[in-house]
């Protein structure tokens, strides 16, 4: 082909509504519905080949976990080995293919995606990781859309930045894919960082290995076949499911592994930055480690907010409860000064009492269920050990029901100690822990809010006073990736707020930008000269 190719301009993908009466509404309760009454086989997919394996597991329901909504094959170290060669074989052929080639593949995913697989992910999110289907929506269908759409936009401007060149030579970059093999290691809580952390690599010409999160084998399951359909050629993006202990083991003692693309708990990927770092003298190259972990985001309210209750509320009802607490930027912690607290303690109350809780197919319900038994034991043990503790009232909920699903009242806590283990520790669920500060304290709770944990993740400041928003913004510099002024700290958008946080929640490479893209390559710099010396000497030797 002859001429410049230039991608379509990316835009955010439409949220849509789900309203009553709406035809998205009745397509995806069908959609729900009809596989709900399946069982379906997930197998591994390994060179493009389904892969059955001698154990199986079962995909549940979390808020129905006695329903099973699909066995999945639970693989072995021999399987990883099968899925690295497989990546291996495909790498030379897809780090050839034309960069457009590429990007077109991902592009009709992102077009399948928007249309006819719309109902198909977005059922399997809700059923799967328990999502109401507004979280789905904004997760599995328009966030991962955006993903495919901005990360080939994003890919070419990083292709079009050039070297200069000087009279009679020619200099170019060429962005090459890293050496060996990419592991993606994939959360439950979002299908879209599910797509992205594989397919974001290969976008680049990295052949990868998918290892899912157990708790989110349905809606990988559709994924890989999205993908597939888009046209991704066998072996390109593998994927693995089995014990992740072993699995990524297996994964990093490859002389080949070349890159790691995480997200997942902070202890998790500070035992994999162990791993890696004792494996040294085994790697053909240096590993690229991006990886986002853990958040204990908090939402500081300043007392020139007070005229902002109904906002302030909303923020942290949303931001602490939507997708129960299951996000890596839910609201966690809340500083409230004291002037505010009685007005915000009544509408917290009020609004969290008319939470709905229950099945995701019940449109009404705000929330559903935690993911798993493990999941709710270590929610509840936080909640009992607060029952006990002289430091910390309940203020609404506490309450838990494991019978039929994982369910866990939303919760809002008040604490005395800064320093208590709910301000501190990620609990991972639908509990708000509130510290109410003297106003005359707020610079001295601006450093708590910094020191206190060892998150950087996101961060959220309410206020009227300009000059207090700009103090906190410096003050809170480091405290937060992604920081929000007078708006709840979750819900960030491919394109407008790209993602990631330091400290301890990660290498903060954020996604969804060129930032991210660029740690796929391995650019090589290109020299032609056109007209070459041809002799040795120099004009100052006379």
């Amino acid at each position: 082909m002859n001429g410049t190719v230039h991608t379509p301009k990316p835009v955010n993908e439409p949220v849509l509504s789900y309203a009553p009466g709406t035809p998205e509404r009745d397509r995806v309760v069908a959609a729900a519905k009809a596989m709900a009454k399946e069982t379906v086989d997930i197998p591994m997919v390994i060179g493009g080949d389904r892969v059955d394996a001698k154990e199986t597991r079962e995909a549940v329901m979390p808020h129905d976990h006695h329903h099973v909504l699909g066995r999945y094959a639970y693989g072995d170290t021999g399987h990883m080995g099968r899925a690295i060669d497989a990546a291996l074989a495909a790498r030379q052929d897809w780090a050839r293919t034309p960069f457009h080639e590429r990007a077109a593949i991902f592009l009709r995913a992102a077009e399948l995606l928007s249309t006819t697989w719309r109902d198909r992910l977005n059922a399997a999110t809700m059923l799967n990781q328990s999502k109401t289907v507004h979280q789905a929506e904004i997760d599995a269908a328009c966030e991962l859309i955006d993903f495919f759409r901005f990360n080939v936009h994003f890919a070419e401007r990083i292709l079009d930045e050039q070297p200069q060149s000087a009279k009679g030579i020619w200099n170019q970059t060429d962005y090459r894919p890293l050496d060996g093999f990419v592991l993606a290691v994939t959360p439950f809580n979002f299908t879209s960082i599910a797509g992205n952390l594989p397919t974001a690599p290969a976008l680049m010409g990295n052949a990868v290995v998918w290892k899912p999160s157990l708790a989110s084998m349905l809606s990988a399951h559709h994924l890989m076949a999205l993908l597939e359909e888009a046209g991704l050629p066998p072996g390109v993006v593998n994927l693995v499911a089995g014990d992740p202990a072993a699995l990524t083991d297996a994964a990093l003692s490859h002389p080949d592994f070349g890159g790691l693309h995480f997200t997942g708990s902070t202890a998790v990927l500070k035992t994999l930055f162990k791993k890696i770092g004792e494996r040294m003298d085994v790697y053909r190259q240096y590993p690229r480690v991006v990886g986002e972990s853990g958040g204990k985001d908090f939402v500081f309210v300043h007392p020139s907010a007070s005229g902002d209750l109904e906002a302030v509320a909303t923020a942290l009802v949303r931001g602490a409860f939507e997708y129960q607490g299951q996000k890596c930027s839910a609201a966690s912690r809340a500083y409230v000064p004291a002037s505010m607290w009685k007005a915000l303690e009544r509408r917290l109350v009020a609004l969290t009492g008319e939470i709905r809780m229950g099945d995701v197919l019940d449109l009404s319900n705000f929330m559903a269920a935690v993911i798993n038994e493990t999941a709710f034991d270590r929610i509840t043990g936080y909640l009992a050990r607060a029952n006990e503790s002289k430091e910390a009232t309940i203020v609404t909920g506490g309450g838990s029901d494991r019978k039929t699903g994982w369910f866990v009242e939303p919760t809002i806590v008040r604490v005395t100690n800064p320093k208590h283990e709910l301000i501190v520790n990620e609990i991972f669920g639908p509990v708000l822990t509130v510290y109410v500060y003297e106003d005359a304290a707020f610079e001295e709770t601006l450093e708590l809010c910094d020191t206190s944990t060892a998150y950087g993740l996101t961060g959220a400041i309410f206020a009227r006073d300009r000059a207090a928003v700009s103090l906190a913004a410096e003050r809170l510099r480091f405290a937060a990736g992604n920081f929000y002024v007078n708006d709840k700290p979750t819900g960030a958008v491919v394109g407008q707020q790209p993602f990631g946080g330091s400290r301890g929640s990660g290498t903060n490479d954020k996604a969804g930008a060129m930032q991210n893209l660029l740690r796929w390559t391995s650019p090589r710099s290109i020299k032609e000269t056109f007209s070459p010396p041809t002799s040795p000497w120099y004009a100052y030797q006379g």
